[in-house]
């Protein structure tokens, strides 16, 4: 999530907290997000294949998406996801200070493996030194991981001079297409759909249960400092992208951790009762560091069929 806007603060309390509470009755809806490693596809699995796709240079090394695939499944997908060199965490563009929201925001357009057996198109890849607003929130140098099930012509073509612009913003998927806990940013910040999607990108949606946005729940107990979370983005009726968001230390972190589910942590995600279009969906994304390649991963994983 990132670019010139995000969603504004003004309201985003009393709509999540609001939200929140008629999503669990008989709780605040806060879960833990601790997570653990639930599988190792791509690691040590028999019969699993990874494919990378075409290599960008990013700080000092480069980036590129890669599919593992289940050979003994028929070519099934299990993860897909986006892989940075060792080098590519450092001389990184540093953060300036510019009025225009652009000149802290570094993007990468990153083509899929040629065999790919899922339903996403592409990875738009971003790199924000600055962060994004709300302030306090996601105001940390992060990174973000669209995975897109539009082409990019689709992604290209969200603009404001569509004339059709606020219509399509606004047109929500149904209930049964989206995931419990989320909520989006156009309610969040009592605002038109029109006036908080991001251009070229889409309208966010958020899970209310991320520690980084308690404090705006009524939950101050519950906050922790933004280091990960996961987000969801719709455009014309359709959820469009699947976005892990990660700080830049976070990452880092994985390196020089010893617990073996740190190195290699698997996050659970909600999911919907029903998906459009048909396709290999996530339960979990992945943040790992692999010692003998030598490369960090961030990626889609628990791939399973839904429609």
């Amino acid at each position: 999530m990132s670019r010139s806007r995000s969603f504004a603060t003004a309201g985003v309390a009393l709509a999540i907290a609001s939200f929140v509470a008629c999503s669990e009755p008989g709780s605040t809806g806060v879960t833990s997000n601790t997570s653990a490693s639930l599988d190792r596809a791509g690691f040590d699995q028999a019969g699993a294949h990874r494919q990378y796709g075409a290599a960008q240079q990013v700080g000092n090394g480069t980036v590129r998406t890669y599919i593992v695939t289940d050979q003994k499944n028929g070519g099934r997908p299990l993860e897909v996801g986006v892989a940075l060199s060792e080098q590519a965490l450092e001389g990184l563009p540093a953060p300036v200070e510019s009025t225009d929201p652009m000149a802290n925001m570094h993007m990468y357009t990153l083509e899929l493996p040629a065999r790919n057996p899922t339903q996403y198109k592409f990875v738009q890849f971003d790199w924000n030194p600055k962060g994004h607003e709300p302030d306090s929130v996601y105001t940390y140098a992060h990174f973000d991981f669209h995975f897109y099930t539009v082409p990019v012509e689709v992604r290209n073509s969200i603009l404001p001079s569509d004339p059709q612009y606020a219509a399509k913003a606004a047109n929500y998927p149904a209930p049964e297409y989206r995931a419990p806990f989320y909520l989006d940013a156009a309610t969040a910040a009592n605002a038109p759909a029109a006036a908080v999607t991001i251009p070229m990108m889409g309208l966010h949606w958020l899970d209310v249960r991320s520690p980084e946005l308690q404090k705006l729940t009524g939950n101050p107990a519950g906050y922790r400092p933004f280091t990960k979370t996961f987000i969801y983005g719709t455009w014309d009726g359709q959820f469009i992208f699947d976005e892990p968001m990660i700080t830049r230390a976070y990452i880092l972190e994985k390196k020089t951790a010893t617990d073996p589910s740190v190195v290699d942590e698997v996050v659970p995600v909600p999911t919907a009762q029903k998906y459009s279009p048909a396709g290999f969906y996530p339960s979990a994304y992945r943040i790992t560091w692999d010692a003998q390649q030598k490369e960090y991963r961030i990626a889609l994983t628990q791939l399973s069929w839904k429609e």
